[in-house]
């Protein structure tokens, strides 16, 4: 009896695992079996691995084959297994270096010629082995640049199972092919947008920076052409850089989402799905392996969710969840996969459906059902998640004033830096870092709670039934961020007043 062993990664949402791949030859009635509770792509590598091997110069061996993939308890999907499967079956006959091959981990899917074909998720894969210990890893070529972002870690980018075998001292001479490519990473998109850019929004504009400054939650309701879209997508570009774990969290999952990675980007990332997106597509799922939505691949930065009034209410609704815990959790038969979900949301819509309801000049055509209707869907709950709740109103000014400085978005980062730099000083003895994070509680009964002076406003709104006890947290959390902004130690009337109008439009 002879085993071989190796390692493959087996992931569950971002949460990366070695999976031990043994291989066993006996001498009973030839066939080649793999358990460990695989699905049916993982079924499917037998003939696979059957075919690559043949076409590549490496016959399998004429015996009993069982290829074990443990801990077995735990279900393995997908065929990112098949190249470890391959050469743990060879070794069960072919001498190769066995110390070398038991710290090696194998990515990569088959193609019936033996070339290794790309799969999704390999920056988590290689980040997961690098943090059991596992220094040494195969990619398929296509995925090598990927692979070699985590730093410590051999990578060997192979284009072919013979090119794999050889690497681990089989005595086999590759033969060359053409490398199976990955489509080409998009080009940053955005980059060149600016909030100088915006034109007679002036107050939306401050508060885009106050959002930002906090990490707060926008919702912007005006006519058509205002420029919310406009203030939306230049919001990424005045929040500050991500540090390297976040800007790995957010690689790796666009790696799970099938997009090539060729650089850790520390841009927070920008996530804008159409308003005809399913549940599925916004919290991500799938029926074997689970895929991560746009609120995962948002985190760390924004979700704009343009004409929010056209998405279904239940779409908008399963977003209420994730913006108070901060990730989201997506459960499926045997499987239970958690992403991180720690982004800013920004909401845009009309007044209704033809956009003029209560526009000064605007003609309405709208019956009153349809209104209600329209922005029914935008649930009290989910509004009253948002800090901070914009009317705009139509631009009724073609050309920017030269003589007024406007916002650029390089000033405005700068302020917006600085604001979370002070932000971060305050709450240094608590587990919170950023405004819009921190913990009601805290805030109206910690060592930073206003006098009662201060919060009176805030008090009668929620006395009288304008605000509800998370609208009042979320009222202290945006007038922290005015404060930070204006470098201010303590809260004062004015930081309270000025939250509630840009919460409620109350005039404290």
């Amino acid at each position: 009896m002879t085993v071989a062993r190796t390692w493959a990664a087996g992931l569950t949402g971002l949460d990366g695992g070695l999976v031990a791949v043994e291989a066993d030859l006996s001498n009973q009635t030839p066939g080649f079996r793999i358990i460990g509770l695989p699905d049916k792509a993982l079924g499917e590598a037998v003939q696979r691995v059957h075919n690559a091997c043949a076409n590549n110069g490496l016959p399998l061996p004429r015996r009993r084959l069982t290829v074990n993939l443990s801990p077995a308890s735990v279900p393995k999907q997908g065929s990112a297994f098949d190249v470890a499967i391959a050469i743990a079956s060879l070794a069960t006959e072919m001498r190769m270096d066995a110390l070398r091959l038991s710290r090696t981990m194998h990515v990569g899917e088959l193609g019936l010629d033996g070339r290794l074909r790309p799969v999704p998720g390999v920056l988590p894969a290689v980040h997961a082995a690098a943090q059991a210990g596992v220094h040494r890893v195969v990619v398929p070529h296509a995925n090598r640049a990927e692979a070699e972002l985590i730093r410590g870690v051999e990578v060997l980018g192979a284009v072919n199972l013979a090119e794999v075998a050889a690497w681990h001292g089989a005595d086999v001479v590759p033969v060359p092919m053409e490398p199976v490519t990955h489509e080409a990473a998009a080009p940053a998109s955005g980059d060149d947008v600016d909030l100088a850019d915006v034109i007679g929004q002036r107050e939306a504009v401050e508060a885009m920076v106050a959002a930002a400054a906090g990490g707060h939650h926008v919702m912007m309701c005006g006519p058509p052409g205002a420029g919310k879209t406009m203030l939306a997508r230049r919001l990424p570009g005045i929040l500050p850089d991500l540090d390297d774990a976040a800007a790995l969290t957010a690689a790796s999952i666009r790696s799970l989402s099938g997009q090539p990675i060729a650089s850790i980007s520390h841009t927070p990332p920008f996530e804008a799905p159409h308003h005809t997106a399913s549940v599925a597509a916004l919290v991500g799922g799938g029926s074997r392996i689970v895929r991560p939505g746009a609120i995962a691949r948002a985190s760390e930065g924004v979700l704009f969710l343009d004409e929010a009034g056209e998405f279904p209410a239940h779409c908008l609704d399963a977003l209420r969840q994730p913006l108070e815990k901060g990730e989201i959790t997506i459960d499926r038969a045997g499987i239970t996969a958690t992403f991180p979900a720690r982004f800013q949301l920004v909401l845009a819509t009309n007044p209704c459906p033809c956009g003029d309801y209560g526009i000064r000049g605007g003609d309405c055509t709208c019956p009153p059902s349809a209104i209600r209707r329209y922005l029914g869907r935008l649930s009290g709950p989910l509004l009253d998640r948002m800090d901070i709740q914009l009317s705009l109103t139509r631009v009724v000014v073609a050309h920017a004033d030269d003589s007024v400085p406007r916002p650029t978005t390089a000033s405005s980062r700068v302020r917006v830096t600085a604001a979370r730099a002070r932000a971060a000083r305050r709450l240094k003895d608590t587990p919170w870092r950023v405004n819009a994070h921190v913990k009601g509680t805290w805030l109206r009964t910690g060592p930073m709670a206003p006098a009662p002076d201060v919060r009176r406003p805030l008090d009668t709104a929620l006395r009288s039934g304008a605000l509800t006890l998370r609208g009042y947290d979320r009222v202290l959390r945006v007038a922290w961020t005015l404060a930070d902004l204006e470098e201010e130690s303590r809260l004062t009337p004015a930081h309270i007043g000025r939250a509630l109008y840009l919460k409620k439009g109350i005039a404290a």
